[in-house]
């Protein structure tokens, strides 16, 4: 379950698509980003724009600051110093010192490189991998689910709000005709008085 958090904390949302970058796909399966990326580009042709694309420099920035915003300044390159036998060309410190800019494979992409990447351990970390990938999609229709629903409460309280903004009106108006009747009757009552 550790490995799938670990994974899942790797998937980004890019151009409306759930992806991973080549750098943290290589450390998963313990190779080098470059022979990764060059075992993608001798079968290119398994690869079209769907299934992996490079990310401009604004997007690539844009991950650098939301993960370093959610890991409060830890990067992938500490992931790195405890794997020391893994280099990769594009994280050295910092997410800083890229060559170039990284790959992003969506799902379809992942599942294609098992058959790309073929060790044991890419094996295993692409089962993980996709199991994270569904784990993830269930967790967005779950929240998309309660999203529904609180919209559909919040309709519901707005439409209780009126009706008992106009109960709260009705029992104040009753209270004010009951105040109004009981002044009537205990006021000091003029003309004759009869004393019984």
């Amino acid at each position: 379950m550790q490995i799938i958090k670990s994974i899942q904390n790797r998937i980004y949302e890019i151009r409306g698509e759930r992806v991973m970058l080549d750098f943290d796909l290589a450390i998963l399966y313990e190779v080098e980003t470059k022979v990764l990326n060059q075992a993608v580009k001798r079968n290119i042709k398994r690869f079209p724009d769907d299934f992996m694309f490079q990310l401009t420099s604004a997007e690539f920035e844009s991950i650098k600051f939301q993960t370093e915003a959610i890991n409060q300044g830890v990067s992938s390159q500490i992931v790195i110093k405890d794997q020391p036998n893994l280099k990769s060309q594009f994280v050295t410190s910092s997410w800083g010192g890229t060559r170039k800019l990284p790959y992003a494979f969506t799902e379809q992409g992942v599942a294609m490189l098992s058959g790309v990447v073929n060790s044991d351990k890419a094996i295993n970390m692409n089962i993980a991998i996709m199991r994270a990938f569904v784990d993830v999609r269930k967790i967005l229709l779950k929240q998309s689910n309660i999203n529904e629903q609180l919209t559909e409460i919040k309709e519901r309280i707005g439409e209780h709000d009126v009706q008992l903004n106009e109960l709260y009106d009705a029992m104040e108006n009753l209270i004010d005709e009951k105040i109004a009747q009981i002044k009537w009757n205990d006021r000091e009552r003029i003309g004759f008085k009869i004393k019984e």
